[in-house]
């Protein structure tokens, strides 16, 4: 495979031609954080609404509009910021087009079922695609929620092949360091694992908890008297329904085991609240209290 980046002149790479299927606030966001360190050349937008493409193109975010085939000659470096159950359907309609000197990429929260979609996909040019997931997000959605910074100081994890060439899964990481992230290698079914913990989970219980007030009786009342605990809680219940369904379908046994598991810690609360066991409740939050704090964005933690 040839190298899909060029030095420029003091050592580093330089992406001559990104391609971004699903430009909005992930796709976006990679595509500003790379013109920002003058780190790409052209950039291509793919996707399904014209609307938004246009609105991208207004935006400085991308260079033209390309079909997923255009794309797939042209481009140097593919980001595929789309729905994970679309990845396997993009993936396939870009097969006979792809380029060689192509990298393909993703940015899906699951990697398991996305490494599955892209080797049926692919097939024997599955060594071109190199899975990853930066851990940033919002809940603001479409091309005007891009921002240059997104992942400054943020993780992302890679997920490599065995039939990825170092080479390039090096040069997708020096693209996301571009933008300011931490890169780690993990292997997908580790990295399915914890993120349905930290990140899956998360969305489940605040779109549940919403689901549950706005099915209640009394439901107008306590959205006027909530505040700003509840604006914290919920603020990721606001995310694309489209994209977290397919995480939780995708992610299903990781995120069933979390179930189980979260469900065992909420008996034992419940059971020490029903004997009015104050110290084992006043432990219980002194516990969370302290790890909450000593948490900082990035996933540091501070002693």
């Amino acid at each position: 495979m040839n190298s899909p980046l060029a030095a420029d002149g003091n050592g580093t790479g330089v992406c001559q031609t990104l391609a971004v299927v699903g430009v909005g606030l992930i796709g976006g966001s990679f595509a500003a954080g790379l013109r920002a360190a003058g780190r790409v050349g052209r950039v291509l937008g793919v996707g399904r609404q014209r609307k938004s493409l246009d609105e991208a193109l207004d935006l400085g975010l991308i260079d033209a509009v390309a079909s997923p085939e255009q794309a797939a000659r042209e481009a140097d470096i593919i980001l595929l910021a789309t729905p994970v159950s679309a990845m396997g359907a993009i993936l396939g309609g870009m097969k006979d087009a792809l380029s060689s000197r192509a990298v393909l990429t993703d940015a899906g929260s699951t990697k398991a079922d996305v490494i599955e979609q892209a080797r049926l996909a692919l097939g024997d040019k599955v060594a071109q695609f190199v899975p990853g997931h930066p851990i940033a997000g919002s809940h603001a959605t479409g091309p005007q929620a891009a921002d240059a910074d997104l992942y400054r100081g943020r993780n992302v994890i890679l997920t490599p092949l065995p039939e990825n060439d170092p080479q390039a899964v090096a040069h997708v990481a020096s693209l996301w360091r571009a933008c300011g992230a931490r890169t780690r290698l993990m292997t997908p079914d580790r990295h399915d694992g914890v993120f349905a913990a930290v990140s899956h989970l998360p969305h489940w219980l605040a779109a549940a908890y919403v689901h549950y007030l706005e099915t209640g009786e009394d439901a107008d009342l306590r959205f006027e008297l909530a505040g700003s605990g509840f604006r914290d809680f919920t603020r990721i219940a606001a995310g694309s329904p489209e994209m977290w369904r397919d995480v939780f379908i995708s992610n299903k046994t990781a995120m069933q085991a979390e179930l189980r598991a979260l469900r065992r810690t909420l008996d034992r609360l419940e059971a020490a609240l029903d004997r009015t066991d104050g110290d084992a409740l006043q432990q219980w939050l002194d516990e969370a209290a302290q790890a909450r704090r000593a948490w900082q964005p990035g996933g540091k933690r501070s002693d």
